[in-house]
């Protein structure tokens, strides 16, 4: 693959960020990319190691060598098709995917893997200047209607692929855009909405019809939609978010981290904010929580010239570096400090919130305790650290502490359909049907909290069944 001694002559070599004093006062996009020779370089390291387990790491299955190698060649055209024909939204991945792939990467071993997300955003950014992302417009109509909730990644790339399949698709979504975490729920410093708005365009000449401010299960009768629709795709996403029932919950200034997120993104669109506003301009903000929704509560906390921004995890610090003869070829837990992170945060590891603090109904302090964590009978458990309570002050608090699941009140109370354990719609990977019949699920709302690039996958598989449960059989890639 590539250049047979390139990973052996050439070193890894990333993305840069314009500098830290610059990027925090907007919202846009400060990635500097690679310039072209030095990407097709780096595509130049992918080896010939016999097992890609790239592929396994990419929940898509992204063809990694082929492409690796037809950049490194300068075909990128050919390099576009290959990348497009196991994902719809390479645009999305390329920018906010954690990169699995480079976990796996066997050169990974020797902490230098290849920069598969870096080649990847080339590829498709190089493809949409180049005027070669078209839309694909199915050459026969089967007459058949498919209706898909949510408009995230996976309700998304679900529509695309039923609408090339030939059939009339009705996208709805409750809010009044068209991208749903995309759009709402990603900073528009990791994600631009242009680059949203675009795919959308393509997928509109697709046949694709998109119905904003539409709350099926609200505004819309659910049961309805099975009357018009030969099938109906759920992909919703897991939207409710865990609570924190520690005392003084209830006081003002405390938060769930999407309530804040999207309310910047709304104020970026330059949209009408209804809700009370949430700003963290000139107060002490402490983001609880530790993951990703967490990280883009700093980075927007810091671009709001919060006065200080303190990020809290329950888990403990996790180690810089892990041990890769028990980890590899799987994602490892490892301590991962982004962008935002190096903008101006304070981390703290092994902690719970005692109670909030506050005075006159608003927040003013939390009361920490720290944790030790032990082993019992397989099992990792708490034990808080007796006399180690100690306060921090906190105008603002945002929960960034994940999603437990789908909302059931409205829309899946309406259908009827079957939860899982965990309250999550009820579905398997084999053929993505719910309890009830016409009615499949895909995405969060299926398998919970996840990443956009399983949702994608998830959205690409249910389209395939819905597919085959509409014609019979179907000639969607799995």
């Amino acid at each position: 693959m590539g250049k047979p001694t390139g990973f052996l002559e050439i070193a890894r070599h990333e993305h840069g960020y314009a500098p830290i004093a610059e990027r925090i006062t907007h919202f846009r996009d400060f990635v500097a990319p690679l310039a072209e020779p030095a990407v097709r370089e780096q595509a130049s390291r992918c080896m010939d190691c016999g097992i890609p387990y790239c592929h396994r790491g990419c929940p898509v299955h992204n063809i990694i060598p082929d492409w690796n190698d037809l950049v490194y060649r300068g075909n990128w055209r050919e390099a576009l098709e290959v990348l497009h024909s196991t994902n719809n939204f390479p645009e999305f991945t390329g920018r906010i995917c954690p990169a699995p792939c480079e976990a796996s990467c066997t050169l990974n071993f020797n902490d230098s893997p290849v920069t598969i997300k870096d080649i990847e955003c080339a590829i498709i950014d190089r493809g949409w200047a180049e005027g070669w992302v078209q839309p694909q417009i199915a050459a026969h109509r089967t007459g058949k209607r498919v209706a898909v909730i949510g408009s995230g990644p996976a309700g998304l790339a679900c529509a695309q692929q039923l609408a090339r399949a030939g059939h009339a698709v009705v996208v709805f979504e409750k809010s009044d855009s068209i991208g749903g975490l995309l759009r709402y729920g990603i900073p528009d410093f990791k994600l631009e909405t242009r680059f949203i708005d675009r795919r959308l365009a393509q997928m509109r000449a697709e046949g694709v019809e998109f119905r904003p401010n539409s709350d099926v299960g609200v505004d819309i009768p659910a049961r309805a939609l099975l009357v018009e629709f030969d099938a109906v795709v759920l992909a919703g996403g897991a939207e409710k978010p865990r609570d924190l029932n520690a005392p003084g919950r209830e006081l003002r200034g405390i938060h769930f981290a999407m309530d804040f997120l999207s309310q910047q993104n709304r104020r970026v669109a330059g949209q009408k904010i209804t809700a009370a506003e949430i700003l963290a301009n000139g107060k002490d903000v402490v983001v609880i929580g530790g993951g990703d929704t967490g990280s883009d509560c700093v980075g927007t906390s810091i671009r709001q010239s919060a006065r200080s921004v303190t990020q809290l995890e329950i888990m403990p610090k996790p180690p810089v570096h892990e041990n890769k003869l028990l980890t590899w070829p799987n994602w490892p837990l490892k301590l991962r400090t982004s962008s935002s992170h190096e903008e101006g945060c304070e981390r703290d590891w092994a902690v719970a919130t005692k109670q909030f603090l506050g005075q006159d109904g608003q927040v003013q302090s939390i009361q920490i305790v720290r944790l030790e964590w032990r082993a019992s009978n397989g099992r990792q458990t708490m034990v808080e650290v007796p006399g180690s309570e100690f306060e921090i002050k906190a105008d603002l608090v945002l929960l960034a502490m994940g999603f437990v699941h789908p909302i059931h009140e409205g829309m899946l109370q309406d259908l009827g359909v079957t939860l899982d354990s965990r309250g999550n719609v009820a579905a398997s990977t084999d053929d993505y049907q719910t309890s009830v019949n016409k009615i499949f699920t895909a995405g969060d709302m299926r398998r919970g909290q996840s990443l956009v690039v399983w949702a994608i996958r998830e959205g690409r598989q249910c389209a395939r069944a819905v597919d085959e449960y509409l014609m019979g059989s179907s000639e969607l890639p799995v």
